[in-house]
């Protein structure tokens, strides 16, 4: 990844408007900044919460708070707790998440 054409900037997550998605259960709010192709978020899970979906997009992620599960599409599963991250490449490992207790996480993209 290269990262051009961004001049040096701060963001104050708490001013960015919340955007609600809907899970098969529960429901996670997105604060997302983008930058060119590069898209920033942190993404807050509620207790509950169930992807709707198999996600194919490459991310950064970094458990903030709370519990994250992410289940591969071939059974393979992991738990990351606060400071523990993953990383997928774009259609490398259909993925996706749920949480039983809520989580918050850092996501590039």
């Amino acid at each position: 990844m290269q990262i051009r054409d961004i001049p040096f900037g701060t963001t104050d997550w708490a001013e960015i408007e919340p955007t609600r998605h809907e899970g098969k259960t529960g429901f996670a709010t997105w604060r997302t900044r983008e930058f060119g192709k590069l898209r920033v978020r942190i993404v807050e899970y509620s207790p509950g919460y169930l992807a709707d979906h198999w996600c194919e997009k490459g991310h950064i992620l970094l458990c903030l708070e709370g519990e994250l599960h992410t289940e591969l599409k071939d059974g393979r599963t992991y738990t990351l707790t606060p400071g523990i991250s993953y990383q997928v490449a774009d259609h490398a490992e259909f993925h996706r998440s749920s949480t039983a207790i809520g989580a918050k996480l850092f996501i590039v993209d």
